[in-house]
């Protein structure tokens, strides 16, 4: 069994507003002394892991980010019968086994991400208490507490400063997409205009405004470290397999939700190298140091990504055992990195990830 496994995509974006920043535009970054389009890990991430593609392949194995806990502990106690003021009482007793919570407040001071396993005991001890019609106990609290087997939190982790006994450490690490070129971000100048104006006394329009865009080539770092994702699971290693499976098709085939009915930008990516192998990981961002320029920046990127690649096993040894390539580039025929590669397409990749391959 590999212990990690790494993907590089190159996805090209035509203009959009992916990922936004406190002003509204898209995100950027400065590399290689150029500013480059970028959409965060925290995006990305969620993106996928919210994604039809992720919800179907892991079921009822997913988590849920939220501070409502409590909130709708109350809801549910006041629904069964229980007086407001007791079940205001209950349900901050409730909230609190999840994270501080402010002096008459329900909603906890951190977003915490809740495993189906921990939501399912909140809902029991709800009716318990309802049933009984009774506050909790300490022991009734403490049941409250498991280390989740949500796919979602086994693979990105989380942390819970009031109780760190039940964080999760992370099994995969996603860096930060950015892209391969210098890129600027482009203001979007629109109207609207009122159907019921028949322009009797002006036709100018009923409403301006200004969106930045950009588009791009971008690159994206995923590492999984199999070993911890497989202790996160209680060891369980269809599950893991499924959890990669799942992760994989949202990252290739899902993109970010920002303005996409502004801008319509649906992206599959062009172009994935896979890695697995118990070596250490490394992110070949380094290829994009001095931007692509050029009208053909697809096929340059890949020749980049490759040669950096090949580059890394020529000075340090083989950074995996074995790679994989999907490429939906037309003009795109074979790697042209030595050692094992194989080339095939989305379902082929997952099978070639799998445990037992």
């Amino acid at each position: 069994m590999s212990h990690f496994i790494q993907l590089h995509l190159l996805t090209a974006y035509p203009p959009a507003n992916l990922n936004r920043d406190d002003l509204g535009r898209p995100k950027t970054a400065i590399m290689g002394g150029a500013k480059r389009l970028r959409v965060s890990s925290q995006s990305l991430k969620r993106t996928w892991r919210t994604s039809a593609v992720f919800e179907e392949a892991v079921g009822q194995h997913r988590g849920m980010r939220t501070k409502r806990v409590g909130i709708e502990a109350e809801k549910r106690l006041r629904e069964k019968g229980v007086k407001e003021k007791d079940a205001r009482a209950w349900a901050t007793d409730i909230a609190k086994v999840f994270g501080d919570v402010a002096k008459g407040e329900l909603e906890t001071s951190q977003l915490v991400h809740v495993g189906p396993e921990e939501q399912a005991a909140v809902d029991a001890l709800v009716e318990k208490l309802a049933y009984e019609n009774r506050a909790p106990e300490q022991e009734d609290l403490d049941l409250l507490r498991h280390k989740p087997s949500a796919v979602d939190i086994a693979l990105f982790g989380r942390m819970l400063a009031a109780s760190p006994a039940f964080n999760v450490d992370a099994a995969c690490q996603v860096a930060h997409a950015i892209t391969v070129h210098a890129a600027e971000v482009e203001d979007d100048y629109f109207t609207a205009v009122d159907d019921l104006n028949a322009g009797d006394e002006h036709r100018g329009a009923a409403h301006v405004g200004e969106a930045g865009f950009g588009a791009g080539l971008f690159y994206s770092y995923v590492c999984i470290d199999r070993r911890q994702l497989i202790e996160n699971l209680k060891g369980d290693d269809v599950l893991s397999d499924r959890a990669i499976a799942a992760l994989v098709e949202a990252a290739v085939k899902t993109s970010p939700k920002g303005k996409q009915n502004s801008f319509g930008s649906r992206a599959h990516a062009s172009y994935v190298l896979a890695e697995k192998g118990d070596q250490q990981p490394r992110s070949l961002s380094a290829a994009f140091l001095r931007p692509i320029s050029g009208q053909d920046q697809a096929r340059d990127a890949i020749t980049r990504l490759e040669r950096q690649a090949q580059a890394f096993d020529d000075a340090y040894g083989p950074g995996a055992e074995q790679r994989f390539v999907v490429a939906a580039d037309p003009d795109y025929r074979e790697p042209c990195l030595s050692g094992k590669v194989a080339m095939g397409n989305l379902p082929e990749l997952i099978d070639f990830l799998s445990i037992e391959q």
